[in-house]
């Protein structure tokens, strides 16, 4: 069966995440069953390189597919995007995938934004896209506190309660936060994070930019591996999966 590669874009806002779910519209549940409509009337089932939370959107998100026939990948593309109208899930890009390649395990690293509206107006265009936030940021200080977040660490302070991951050990490759316009944008990329890793850390970050707290505060709630010292869990909404980097580039079409 011939495995194939794609790169998806979706809004989070009416899924319960990228995994299916009997509660609720999945992004993994809208992609299987277009992909059904070209496999005989069989939903294959899709691995995605990460799975996202309720309301966190993607414009990388890279997943995995099993037809019963080849397809040309550019064919593909367009059928699954099609198919899976009217949902917020567009299907940018596809390859028919090497051996041994797979989606997760194949990955090498993981990209994340935040974005977060740093304005008094709320917003109008990009409502359920960024987290609004009134009072103003100070972008460069929150970029020199995550400094100190990067490496190999025990991330407990940063994980959600209900995280299943065996370790909270992980490696930041890195996390930047920069001002671009009304907004102030977290980037951070690793192999790997746990659950709500990104979202608390933007959340713990968010008070050293109010000058609530100094620059060494995010490290030291690391060092203490305590979730109550942590910041809030940003919302949902702000973060957007980017990108995935594997070794082997694909001939994507």
């Amino acid at each position: 069966m011939p495995l194939y590669a794609l790169t998806l874009e979706y809004h989070g806002g009416p899924f319960v995440g990228w995994q299916r779910q009997e509660n609720g519209l999945s992004v993994q549940g809208v992609l299987e069953a277009a992909a059904a409509r070209l496999n005989g009337g069989a939903p294959p089932a899709a691995i995605a390189a990460g799975r996202t939370d309720a309301g966190v959107h993607a414009e990388g998100q890279v997943a995995q597919l099993a037809l019963d026939r080849a397809i040309d990948p550019a064919r593909l593309r367009e059928a699954l995007d099609f198919h899976t109208r009217p949902h917020p899930v567009a299907v940018r890009r596809a390859a028919l995938a090497p051996a041994g390649w797979h989606a997760r395990f194949s990955a090498l690293r993981r990209g994340y934004r935040y974005r977060i509206l740093n304005r008094r107006a709320r917003p109008a265009l990009e409502e359920g896209l960024v987290w609004h936030v009134k009072s103003p940021l100070d972008a460069a200080a929150m970029h020199a506190a995550a400094q100190g977040l990067l490496g190999k660490h025990d991330f407990s302070a940063y994980r959600a309660a209900a995280c299943q991951a065996a370790s909270a050990l992980r490696t930041l490759d890195r996390l930047e936060v920069a001002r671009q316009g009304e907004e102030v944008v977290i980037t951070a990329e690793a192999r790997s994070f746990l659950h709500h890793q990104v979202r608390n850390l933007v959340g713990t970050l968010l008070e050293v930019g109010q000058g609530r707290r100094g620059i060494d505060w995010p490290r030291q709630v690391l060092e203490s591996r305590d979730r109550t010292r942590a910041g809030m869990t940003a919302p949902a909404a702000g973060l957007c999966f980017s990108f995935v980097r594997y070794a082997e580039p694909l001939d994507w079409q």
